[in-house]
């Protein structure tokens, strides 16, 4: 299974910037000596391929480094070319996963799921929207017409994907989220399950179980790009949800069963992770992957017997 990363690609960051960057290179290191995993340098996305989801004079502002005060300030990151760099490699991850899960099933971003970018703007610690991007790049070059869902379970909404697609049939966005949590302004996705804060596994099993029947209702899926958010674990200091390690592995196991069930490719991004110990957002992250490559394991095996 192919597992993209860039997280040698860093963003200079303030002292005391709440952003974890450390985090990809935990999660590469834990994943390094793990049979079945291919790890790959990510490419990095072209001008014309962030234009297929952005707007022209914002591309151009983020790459001449022209964005001022306050839209570094929404993005939440300085501008430095480091960090037009890193965010076209966290895109490029994406697009490659997908077309490697086009092919064999199934592949991972180790990082990307950045879903507050939106066509015009940055927000949330996302510069380019990379699902979104991704996308719109399958569809331009598949051969057959290519639907795409994209489950996003990070904890907090994604409103740049959500606004994007809005008025595009061949996409389809779910997102499950804490309601009180960011972004505080909703875009109104295709199907928007809003979670309480304190919302346990079981409760946000059930939602999710649900909210899968209804988009196998809804649509017809030629791709999944599965936003893998570890901020809804209960020790996420900006999750404001509940779900341990457990339910957790559940949530994942939901989707790639659905997947699977389906006989869909499905390309994973780990999207958010915020925790109080850093270690505990890699391990959840960790399982994640673990269990993609074991999904990966059972698509080789059904397709022997086929």
């Amino acid at each position: 299974m192919n597992a993209y990363y860039s997280d040698h690609f860093v963003l200079p960051l303030p002292e005391g910037h709440r952003f974890p960057m450390s985090k990809y290179r935990s999660l590469r290191d834990a994943l390094v000596d793990t049979p079945g995993i291919r790890l790959q340098e990510a490419p990095a996305a072209s001008d014309t391929e962030l234009l297929l989801a952005h707007d022209p004079i914002y591309v151009t502002k983020v790459i001449s480094g022209t964005l001022d005060a306050k839209e570094q300030r929404e993005i939440g990151f300085p501008w430095t070319p480091a960090m037009v760099e890193r965010s076209r490699r966290s895109v490029g991850a994406t697009i490659a996963a997908c077309r490697s899960a086009l092919e064999s099933g199934v592949a991972v971003n180790l990082a990307g799921g950045t879903h507050h970018a939106y066509r015009d703007k940055g927000s949330g610690f996302c510069v380019f929207n990379d699902a979104a991007i991704a996308a719109r790049v399958i569809q331009r070059t598949s051969a057959a017409e290519c639907n795409v869902a994209i489950i996003d379970l990070d904890v907090h909404q994604g409103n740049g994907t959500a606004a994007i697609f809005r008025h595009d049939p061949s996409v389809f966005t779910l997102s499950l989220h804490g309601d009180k949590n960011f972004p505080f302004r909703k875009e109104p996705s295709d199907l928007d399950v809003p979670l309480p804060d304190g919302c346990d596994d079981r409760r946000y099993l059930d939602a999710l179980q649900h909210a899968l029947v209804e988009l196998e209702q809804r649509f017809s899926a030629d791709l999944f790009i599965f936003l893998a958010g570890a901020d809804p674990h209960e020790g996420d200091r900006l999750g404001r949800l509940k779900l341990t390690q457990e339910g957790m592995r559940q949530r994942d196991q939901c989707v790639f069963d659905y997947a699977h069930k389906q006989n869909i490719p499905l390309a994973v991004c780990m999207a958010g992770g915020y925790g109080t110990h850093i270690e505990t957002t890699v391990a959840v992250h960790r399982q994640t992957v673990l269990l993609a490559l074991n999904h990966h394991s059972q698509r080789l095996r059904k397709s022997d017997v086929e």
